[in-house]
């Protein structure tokens, strides 16, 4: 197993490496710079170049990359050119906010989802048949329909903020208590937006799993010696079901950590994916080649969490993955 690890984590390293080297080079060869928006403030060429020179932008694509590569080897990714700060710890604090909201989306998806799947897929009538409507209508929305509905909801009703982390006029002297109530309120939209999607997909991975399981041979014969279907569901056929959703949990929580795109950015939530979209639009090669390599990091961490979580659920993977090691 811990040979295992190793190899994993050695093609985590390359992972990080390739992701972050190709978003570099896209952006570098990518037209127009961060100094094109000065363009149209009435700057003159020769201020331009002289900033494109400051910044060390003039010089050729390939001397950028292998200064920057030398740097990245020693954990500097250099400084944004936009923020003006250290890319490591930029993008570190926005990555904490991706990750305190996509730990509670896939919380509250996983509330909802697998126990609604678990009912769809162990019974016959009219509740199943409205949970796999319900699943199959929230697999159809896209995340950006569901995110500006959930946006379009929250300033008609006023229920909760459309947007941010916290208030603006939040008074700082109202303690911590008051500070996390806050918080707590703004999660409430971009949480929803990620948990809706994701619940129906466990849901329906959950429900069929389930009725395969149900259909086992020790199923039956748990039924023809008399134990209660509810002991035989939730205590029998259960944690053998539960090997679909556990293969795609932790990629999932992969792709949500290395940045939820649109509904960060419908819902400014101050996360990885908006910061990675601010730095695609001003050509901040750094920052853009910062967020990629959070991004490779947390989708090789998802993929190990989820082989991990596999073996766990089902002991007879673990020697499949030692002799892949």
């Amino acid at each position: 197993m811990l040979r295992y690890l190793a190899n994993r984590i050695a093609f985590a390293v390359l992972l990080v490496a390739v992701v972050s080297s190709a978003a570099l080079m896209l952006t570098g060869v990518a037209p127009g710079d961060i100094t094109s928006e000065q363009v149209g403030a009435g700057a003159t060429t020769r201020s331009l170049e002289a900033e494109r020179a400051r910044l060390g932008l003039d010089r050729p694509l390939a001397q950028q990359y292998l200064e920057w590569a030398g740097r990245a080897v020693r954990l500097d990714f250099g400084t944004s050119l936009m923020y003006g700060r250290p890319v490591a710890g930029l993008v570190a604090e926005r990555a904490r906010n991706t990750a305190v909201l996509a730990v509670v989306a896939l919380l509250l998806a996983t509330l909802v989802g697998l126990p609604l799947g678990v009912v769809a897929g162990s019974r016959r009538g009219v509740v199943p048949g409205v949970i796999r409507a319900a699943s199959v209508l929230a697999l159809s929305l896209p995340s950006l329909v569901s995110a500006l509905v959930l946006v379009l909801v929250a300033a008609r009703t006023g229920w909760w903020p459309t947007g941010g982390m916290t208030s603006p006029g939040l008074d700082p002297a109202a303690g911590w208590l008051a500070w996390a109530m806050d918080v707590a309120r703004h999660f409430v939209l971009p949480a929803c937006a990620l948990a809706l999607p994701l619940a129906a997909t466990i849901e329906r991975l959950q429900a069929q799993a389930t009725a395969d399981t149900m259909r086992e041979p020790y199923i039956s014969a748990a039924r023809a010696r008399g134990i209660p279907p509810r002991r035989v569901l939730w205590r029998l056929a259960l944690k053998p079901s539960l090997r679909p959703v556990t293969a795609i949990y932790g990629l999932v929580f992969g792709s949500l950590l290395s940045g939820s795109f649109v509904v960060e950015i419908v819902t400014a939530w101050p996360g990885l994916g908006r910061l990675m979209f601010d730095a695609l639009r001003s050509r901040d090669v750094h920052l853009v080649a910062g967020c990629a390599a959070a991004g490779g990091v947390f989708l090789a961490l998802g993929a190990l969490a989820s082989d991990v979580a596999l073996a766990v659920v089902d002991p007879r993977l673990r020697g499949r993955m030692e002799s892949e090691s």
